[in-house]
């Protein structure tokens, strides 16, 4: 009994002390405005950074912070960098960011078009013709931005270990999964044209055709979405599968080291290859 009066009195006491407090929550942009820190390189950590000296954080403003907790991550966030160091790799540059969004973007384009390319390589000496490429945009968790582009964003834009793959399946089962995508999530297709109004699939077209449920195509994409992953099941119906061991991130990676040695600059289109039409 007296342990529960103990409780009711420390959950008054919370409640009352939280009543008597209240707090405005304010929305930043995580673009440095504040410290003038903007992303390092390996060779400028202290001009993009800042400094800590004996417990005082010089931000790259000027900025002085002598107390709380912000000297103390800063000292983290500095001290860690010679250990990154390989990760602050300049790889390319981004005349335009590229964001990922929705039906289509640039970004997302540019993966899944690269995807097609590999896989279609990987795929060529055994005979198999790569018609369709599908990956998911939720793979996808960086956006590149505009400007120097470090290694460290290529890893964290493609982070998890999904392999390319090909599959070859008929095009009643392709229809079936255009058709999943349009009622739930749209992602990243190449290869393909759709059209979908009210999350069903009016239209789909393959390499300028109109989809044929009686033929077979060859689809790339990741192992990921073989049987199951965000609700995919490529690897249904099909009557014949390749997966290789090279993951999406090291070979989109790949791509773009040949596109810098080419003197070429990390920027990409969109084509209209996925129509959401309004009432």
């Amino acid at each position: 009994m007296v342990k529960a009066k103990i409780i009711v009195i420390c959950a008054a006491a919370a409640l009352l002390y939280s009543c008597s407090h209240s707090y405005k929550w304010q929305k930043f942009d995580i673009d440095g405005h504040r410290t003038g820190v903007t992303v390092p390189t390996a060779a400028n950590i202290a001009e993009a950074l800042g400094k800590v000296e004996d417990g005082v954080y010089t931000a790259p403003n000027g900025k002085v912070f002598e107390s709380g907790s912000t000297p103390e991550v800063a000292k983290l966030l500095i001290d860690v960098q010679p250990a990154m160091a390989r990760l602050k790799e300049v790889v390319a540059y981004a005349p335009e960011s590229m964001i990922r969004g929705v039906p289509e973007s640039t970004l997302g384009n540019f993966i899944v078009d690269r995807l097609f390319a590999d896989m279609a390589k990987l795929a060529a000496p055994s005979g198999r013709k790569v018609d369709v490429a599908i990956t998911n945009r939720g793979g996808i968790r960086q956006d590149i931005y505009k400007g120097d582009v470090l290694l460290d964003d290529i890893v964290s834009m493609l982070p998890f270990a999904n392999y390319l793959c090909y599959v070859q399946i008929p095009g009643s089962e392709l229809r079936g999964i255009f058709e999943f995508m349009a009622e739930n999530k749209v992602q990243c297709v190449s290869g393909a044209r759709l059209v979908i109004k009210d999350k069903k699939l009016v239209s789909a077209e393959v390499a300028g055709e109109p989809l044929d449920e009686s033929r077979y195509y060859g689809v790339a994409t990741i192992d990921f979405l073989l049987d199951g992953g965000d609700g995919y099941k490529i690897a249904r119906g099909a009557t014949d599968y390749l997966i290789t061991d090279v993951k999406i991130g090291d070979a989109i990676l790949a791509d773009i080291r040949e596109m810098t040695a080419q003197g070429k600059p990390l920027e990409y289109h969109t084509d209209g290859r996925i129509l959401i039409q309004e009432d």
